[in-house]
Parts: structure tokens; sequence; C-alpha cells
């Protein structure tokens, strides 16, 4: 009885620490290692020239939003037409931000009454600025921690180009 009992602590233990690297290994892609390509593997268009994460690294609630600016262009020879923007929460906002300085958006969180449509055309060469807001007062008090949001612009190809904020939000 005691060998079946070890024998079988040890099968559980190791299903455990399989399931547990296997989980560790899907969560190992960032959106750096995946910007840019779409679940079929077509790269995007649209290429971002700035970094795609940004890490606001500590902030305080009491302070309220932060902002980052990514910058994208077409650098193809083609006109790319922006079908959707939105983002992984409602406490994060994107703006489109025009080369004349004109702002369209805010874009958010699909299914949730945000704006995610738009049928804007970024013309070759073009270089367009996000503009990416984070409300870290969106979630209460309960929303202190690391926070990790995406933001995606797919284009009429289906194609999506990725960027990500990180912050670990205090009272």
């Amino acid at each position: 009885m005691k060998l079946k009992t070890v024998i079988i602590t040890i099968i559980v233990c190791l299903v455990l620490i399989g399931l547990f690297s296997w989980g560790y290994t899907k969560d190992g892609n960032t959106t750096a290692e995946v910007q840019g390509v779409t679940s079929t593997g077509v790269k995007s268009a649209l290429a971002a020239t700035t970094d795609v994460l940004h890490d606001f690294g500590t902030i305080s609630m009491k302070n309220g939003d932060v902002s980052k600016d990514f910058i994208f262009s077409n650098p193809t020879d083609k006109d790319v037409v922006i079908r959707g923007l939105e983002t992984s929460c409602m406490c994060t906002l994107a703006y489109l931000v025009g080369s004349d300085g004109s702002t369209k958006g805010p874009f958010g969180m699909a299914g949730m009454g945000s704006m995610t449509t738009t049928n804007e055309t970024i013309k070759t060469g073009e270089v367009r600025t996000l503009r990416v807001v984070y409300n870290p007062n969106a979630h209460g008090p309960a929303g202190v921690g690391r926070i990790d949001r995406f933001i995606t612009i797919t284009d009429s190809s289906g194609s999506r180009l990725n960027f990500e904020i990180k912050a670990n939000v205090t009272p």
C-alpha cells in the first residue's frame, strides 16, 4: 500500500511540473516577439519605428493618467487602410495623431461601447503617432499591482501591429 502511494505521489508531481513548465513556455511570448504578424503568419504592412513595448515603471493612482506616444509608418509602396484600433482593457485609450497634429479617437476595448473602427488611410511613406493613455484609477482601489495592456492596429488585410504598455500601479 505504501509503495502505491509513493508512485501515485510521484506521478502527480511529474504531471504538475509538466503542466507548469508547459504554461510557462506558452506565456513566454511577448508583443515584441509577435508584433506585426497576424495569427496566420502574414506580416503587417505597417511597421513600428519606435519600441513596441513601454514600461512606465511605478506609477501612482493619485497622479492620474499617464501616456506614451508610439511611432509607426507605412514603408510599403501602397497606401494602407487601418480598419480597427482597439485596446485590451477599458482603462486604456488610444488616439491616432495625424501628421498635421489632428487627433482621431479615443479608441478603446471592443465590445464595451468604445469606438474601435476607423477607416484611416496611411499613405506610402507616411509616419503616424499612436498616443496611448492609461488611467490607473479605472479599476478603483483594487487595481494596484502590475498591469500589462495591449493596443492593436488592424489593417484592411487583417494584419495586426501590436503595442504594449506595462506599469506597477500604487495607491
